[in-house]
């Protein structure tokens, strides 16, 4: 039963939605610090690894977006997220139960199918949670979750993994997805779709639209189209470092399993949690005076990213901090301006995004929008750096690695740059168009 927005209970659904984005961030982006002991364990190459991290995940979890999102669109979306939710904590259960290679592949894409109804239907209901004006901020506690899931996941796996093995750690993990989904099903609001949308778009909305219509009317949208590109290259690096950093960090810089995750988790998922409230801020308060704010803070993060976090994968290893135990290396202060610069695009672009896709659209619209930055992101990314760092061993052995982060970083953002450019122009002359 839908209940009218806003208020406490639209707080407390974020706040739900939240810890199920996190959890699902947690059960994805855990790989990243268990890589070094699964392919030790197996006998691997980085490359299979990239398949397995990467292409393996995206190609269930995009095949399954806009199917998915279709269905959310005409149905209960609280109560379709919250199913999702579990059955995507029980395959990453199972992924710690794996005899083998194939096996944890198998359960990896069980994990991915489960999490292909989670995003986009979560993001609609916010939207009929929130007024426009306010959905910057909203989007910001909600995209928490990836780098909650990196604090948490990370660093917690890391600790497991050290202790009692890497297959512990993922059984553990999935403990607390199954009470996420159940808090979501039984004390969550189902918001009223188009809650904030004027009477008469919402009710111009087509009963039985075509999927064929809704796919063209996306590809007719320039913004859409360019932003879609622009978040692609960000997702291809962004996995790629969120899986390989943790490898990078004992390979290069000789930290351990647990340390590697602490610094992944803790001070790069703060540094994360930092930057993204202070662009979903940033983004409300400037678009208020100009709304093409909402992709000018992305290319802003996206220049600002770029020096910082080619100082930290080329400074060498040498002298450490000591702290809370662990040798920090002094790259790690790059880091933390890298972490918080880089996740500047996430607010903003869904927000905008929310108020570009009418309302009946939402979720098989950001559905496919995920499909594209998934498949190509999130898929290749992780495989790109994997297969490149194998290609520089003969050239620079066990520094390959790092050349093969600092390639991609140096690529990705210089790109998500040009890319957020073009956007903007395309965004602005949308504005100017709706209003004449």
């Amino acid at each position: 039963m839908t209940q009218p927005a806003h208020g406490w209970r639209s707080h407390y659904a974020l706040l739900v939605l939240l810890f199920v984005y996190t959890m699902s961030f947690i059960d994805r982006q855990i790989m990243g610090i268990l890589v070094q002991p699964i392919k030790q364990e197996f006998g691997v190459s980085d490359t299979a690894m990239g398949v397995l991290t990467g292409l393996a995940f995206a190609v269930f979890y995009s095949a399954l977006a806009i199917p998915f999102g279709r269905y959310a669109d005409r149905s209960n979306r609280r109560n379709f997220v919250a199913y999702c939710c579990a059955a995507w904590s029980v395959m990453t259960a199972l992924c710690g139960m794996a005899t083998g290679f194939w096996s944890l592949a198998l359960a990896r894409m069980g994990v991915a199918v489960g999490e292909a109804g989670g995003g986009p239907p979560s993001i609609s209901m916010i939207a009929d949670h929130y007024p426009p004006q306010q959905r910057g901020r909203a989007m910001s506690i909600y995209m928490l979750g990836p780098q909650l899931g990196i604090l948490l996941g990370l660093a917690g796996g890391g600790w497991i993994a050290q202790h009692y093995g890497w297959r512990t750690a993922f059984m553990v993990m999935s403990v607390p997805g199954l009470l996420a989904a159940f808090l979501l099903r039984f004390t969550a609001v189902e918001p009223r779709r188009g809650t904030w949308e004027t009477a008469a778009g919402a009710a111009s909305a087509p009963a039985t639209e075509s999927l064929g219509v809704v796919l063209r009317d996306l590809w007719a949208s320039r913004p859409f189209v360019r932003i879609t590109v622009a978040v692609t290259l960000m997702n291809f690096i962004g996995y790629g470092i969120g899986i390989w950093t943790p490898a990078f960090l004992v390979r290069s810089h000789g930290m351990t399993l647990q340390g590697a995750g602490a610094v992944m988790g803790i001070v790069g998922g703060l540094a994360a949690v930092s930057g993204a409230l202070t662009s979903g801020w940033l983004s409300d308060a400037l678009a208020k005076r100009d709304p093409r704010w909402r992709l000018g803070v992305p290319l802003l993060g996206c220049l600002l990213t770029l020096p910082s976090g080619l100082a930290f994968y080329l400074m060498p290893a040498g002298d450490a901090w000591m702290i809370g135990g662990f040798a920090m290396p002094h790259a790690i202060g790059f880091y933390l301006l890298f972490g918080f610069t880089a996740v500047w695009w996430t607010a903003p672009v869904y927000a905008m995004l929310a108020g570009l896709i009418v309302p009946h659209r939402r979720a098989t619209g950001l559905a496919m929008f995920n499909l594209v930055i998934t498949l190509i992101g999130g898929g290749m990314g992780p495989l790109a750096v994997g297969m490149l760092s194998d290609l520089l061993v003969p050239h620079f052995g066990n520094e390959a690695l790092r050349w093969a982060l600092a390639a991609g970083t140096a690529a990705g953002f210089l790109l998500g740059s040009l890319a957020f450019a073009l956007a903007l122009r395309a965004y602005s002359q949308t504005l100017r168009t709706q209003a004449a």
